[in-house]
């Protein structure tokens, strides 16, 4: 199970939608809480969601023994990511740039970057997605409830790393960081849309191989 969900929480994890705002905050006039705020949301959102969904497929009677659709989910699941992957690829050059809402996030108080964070995980559809075929992956195994919620731990763990790196690092480092974490966004927001194509259509190919094989 743990070897399954890194690639779903790779789609997170290198998402430039996740990082950019990661880097935005701490650009604020209070950084470190700010940036701590941010984190603290975001992990939080990515838990929420994903045991929903944990508990949603014990619903299904999944968490104590593995369906028999747990395969197809899978498949199902990678060939949607391949779709919006070569989808995004196709629209590429219309998503140039970072949207524009993100601007502001470089304005944010602690508690409102921590809203905000949560907030982000829900109505970003890629992070719902995966969030929602994480829980179902999870609860789908038949470990029993307490397992599973080990594999929320990891899975959120690994797709929240990458914002907790930039935030940490400031928190050691401070402003000579500023710099490159600057560089960092400004070159994630020119490729944004192809490094999230990327990413989609790769990680969809292993979940749609991981799901044919269990058939």
């Amino acid at each position: 199970m743990l070897t399954e969900l890194i690639p779903l929480a790779l789609v997170v994890a290198l998402s430039p939608l996740s990082i950019i705002p990661a880097v935005l905050v701490l650009h604020t006039p209070r950084p470190r809480p700010t940036g701590a705020g941010f984190l603290v949301g975001w992990v939080l959102g990515l838990a929420v969601l994903t045991v929903v969904f944990v508990e949603v497929s014990g619903l299904l009677g999944g968490l104590d023994e593995k369906p028999r659709w747990a395969s197809w989910l899978r498949i199902v699941v990678g060939a949607a990511l391949i779709a919006f992957g070569i989808y995004r690829w196709t629209v590429r050059k219309r998503s140039d740039h970072a949207p524009a809402w993100m601007s502001r996030l470089s304005t944010l108080t602690p508690p409102k970057a921590m809203a905000t964070a949560v907030v982000l995980t829900v109505v970003n559809p890629k992070v719902l997605f995966i969030c929602a075929a994480a829980g179902l992956a999870i609860g789908t195994q038949g470990l029993g409830r307490h397992d599973a919620y080990v594999g929320v731990a990891y899975f959120v763990a690994v797709a929240a790393s990458t914002v907790a790196l930039p935030i940490l690092a400031y928190v050691v480092s401070g402003d000579r960081l500023r710099g490159p974490l600057s560089r960092l966004k400004d070159w994630m927001e020119r490729q944004h849309a192809l490094l999230v194509a990327i990413i989609l259509v790769v990680i969809g190919v292993m979940v749609l191989y991981k799901g044919i094989h269990g058939l």
